[in-house]
């Protein structure tokens, strides 16, 4: 282990600086004025005016029912925002066909179907069967496909299960991807003993077959719910329909015996692999290393990696960030230096990921300059920093009582071409509300509904309390008549951080008040997922027996049924990097080793300062931060 003190620029970061190229393209800027999202409501009005002012002046070639030049382009065009991640746009293109008096063809309104799914405007897409009915056009296989999708993306698999039976009812028949929408969509829902249910209805169908991405969805529904023994044992079924498992099937188990704390029989897995003539990939030994470096097995880590050579698999980018943040939790600063000589040799650049990994390690210990520096650094070296990077900033300067660096960050967001997010804006104000500045809270609070990021249920919370510490209950009480007015219902420990602000105060009835009133305080929204879930395995089920009696006296034979750790502030991954404090004499000196021959260009001996914060503690999805200032004791919030 080396100390703090040394002076050298890794070469990885050095060569970065010595061709001085970005390989960044220029963001385009963003326009100062940002729009406030429309409510669901509005949406749907949106997309039913748009579809209706057809009828007031049509376009002559689609009256003809022939597709016309325009809305074939236009559709393409619709195609190629929503690959780009610009759904929005492709709304407007929509909208401004059917104000232009053309007639959208079916492949239009598929392509609208993808739109309102990647704006999670679910609630509009039932309107689109009887516009389309309404337009004389026949809803095809795809179409029903892409509806099933939707609903499926949403977690409604009632409704998707209502679309297929009303896909089978118009005479459509259900495809391959079909099902596996459907089995996807159970999956996700936490269902995987329904999606067998499925596989077997899928095997009644005629021209049917399941296929390989079938039973690959299918394992991945059990291994989410850390059911491995049921995994392999959709393995042994693919076998009866012919089929072989691939990398994907393999690397969906390394997953999950990954996650589930067994990464080594996830390496032994390889052999099996081998075996049935099925090679690893980058993914395969991504997860590997990935899974020993959360179980802090760095030594395997690092074996793993010199063997990949022997697999044929060259170590990427991801493999190496997964390395750096093993050994950074480990505080083995050592093997942070390995890890980057190993990306020299194999020829892979560091990435915003990289720098950002290594900014999270200092900041958690409080030691902002050498963050910012780190920071610094990745711009020169020409990597443009992501909304990630500089949420660590924020934090960072949160934590460590200079609100008004983290609130400056806002203006460097936007000369970058970022949107700050609720996450950055509720980090600046818990900084102020610690402060016991509510007024520049204040401030930032309507900033940031200036621009139209709404503010969430952490974002609200922190500012009562805020208020509550500033002694100002009526002001706390305020906010919870804003919250009724944007939609979000308070939680019972928003009501109770509004009763102890009473409370502070002396004033006991009033804190009662808010506590018990049910006219005056907001009533609790409590969730009704597990009644869904009912509902839609009731659902299944019912299908499910309706086709098993017609498939009664069928000869079909029947079969049941790295990366990066979290790097909000919170839980274990925020307490494993901030290194171990033991007194004056820091023990993890060469943390600075790797970090400053890293990304320092200028080599400046330093000694290490005590870190401005005591201790932290995880309380309720929060981290509560003791900081030990000058005569002040403050209490932060960290979403």
């Amino acid at each position: 282990m080396g100390g703090f003190g040394k002076e050298k620029v890794h070469p990885v970061i050095r060569s970065k600086h010595r061709d001085g190229t970005s390989t960044s393209k220029k963001r385009i800027q963003a326009s100062t004025v940002m729009e406030s999202p429309l409510h669901e409501k509005d949406q749907l009005q949106s997309v039913s005016s748009s579809m209706d002012s057809q009828i007031q002046s049509r376009c002559l070639v689609c009256l003809g029912n022939t597709c016309c030049r325009i809305v074939r382009s236009r559709t393409k065009l619709m195609n190629i925002l929503i690959d780009k991640g610009k759904p929005q746009e492709a709304q407007l293109i929509f909208d401004s066909l059917t104000e232009e008096g053309h007639q959208p063809t079916l492949i239009t309104y598929t392509t609208l179907l993808s739109v309102l799914t990647r704006q999670k405007r679910f609630k509009s897409i039932p309107l689109l069967i009887s516009k389309l009915e309404k337009n004389g056009l026949k809803p095809d296989s795809v179409f029903f496909n892409a509806m099933i999708n939707a609903f499926s993306e949403s977690g409604n698999v009632k409704e998707a299960m209502k679309i297929f039976q009303h896909m089978k009812d118009r005479g459509c028949k259900p495809t391959a991807s079909t099902f596996n929408t459907l089995i996807k969509g159970y999956g996700n829902a936490g269902m995987p003993d329904e999606c067998l249910k499925l596989l077997d209805l899928m095997s009644q169908e005629e021209n049917v077959k399941p296929n390989d991405r079938t039973f690959n969805i299918l394992i991945r529904a059990w291994c989410n719910k850390k059911r491995i023994t049921e995994a392999w044992n959709v393995v042994d079924k693919m076998a009866a329909y012919g089929l072989q498992p691939d990398v994907v099937t393999y690397n969906t188990l390394a997953k999950a015996y990954a996650e589930n704390g067994e990464t080594s029989r996830a390496e032994e897995m390889i052999l099996e692999m081998q075996n049935n003539r099925v090679m690893p990939n980058e993914r395969t030994c991504g997860i590997i290393i990935n899974g020993y470096c959360k179980e802090g097995k760095m030594k395997d880590a690092l074996r793993f990696l010199y063997t990949m050579r022997k697999h044929s698999v060259q170590p990427n980018l991801v493999i190496f960030n997964s390395l750096i943040k093993g050994f950074l939790d480990i505080t083995d600063t050592d093997g942070v230096d390995e890890a980057l000589t190993l990306m020299e040799e194999f020829g892979v650049k560091p990435d915003v990921v990289t720098f950002s990994t290594i900014m999270n390690a200092w900041s958690s210990v409080g030691l902002m300059d050498k963050c910012q520096e780190i920071f610094d650094d990745m711009e020169k070296a020409g990597i443009e920093p992501d909304i990630h990077a500089f949420s660590i900033l924020a934090k960072g300067y949160v934590r460590a009582g200079e609100p008004e660096k983290a609130e400056a960050l806002l203006t460097a967001m936007g000369k970058s071409g970022l949107r700050p997010n609720v996450v950055i804006f509720t980090t600046i104000i818990s900084g102020w509300c610690s402060a016991g500045k509510m007024e520049y809270a204040s401030q930032v609070f309507k900033k940031m509904r200036k621009m139209g990021i709404s503010p969430n249920l952490k974002t609200f919370e922190t500012l009562i309390w805020g208020y509550g510490e500033a002694k100002s209950p009526q002001k706390a009480e305020e906010l919870l008549q804003i919250m009724e007015q944007m939609g979000i219902s308070p939680a019972k420990s928003t009501v109770q951080l509004v009763a102890d602000a009473w409370h502070a105060i002396g004033l006991v009835n009033e804190a009662k008040r808010i506590k018990n009133d049910p006219e005056e305080a907001p009533k609790i929204t409590v969730s009704t997922t597990e009644d869904e879930a009912a509902a839609a395995a009731e659902s299944l089920q019912r299908t499910y027996q309706k086709q098993n009696l017609k498939a009664s006296y069928s000869d079909i034979p029947q079969m049941p049924g790295i990366a990066m750790t979290d790097q909000n502030g919170s839980g274990s991954a925020s307490i494993r990097s901030r290194m171990i404090i033991k007194g004056p004499g820091f023990p993890s000196e060469s943390l600075s080793t790797a970090t400053k021959s890293m990304f320092l260009a200028q080599a400046s001996g330093f000694r290490v300062k005590k870190p401005s914060f005591i201790c932290r503690t995880q309380f309720q999805g929060h981290v509560w931060v003791c900081g030990q200032y000058v005569n002040s004791c403050g209490l932060v919030f960290l979403t």
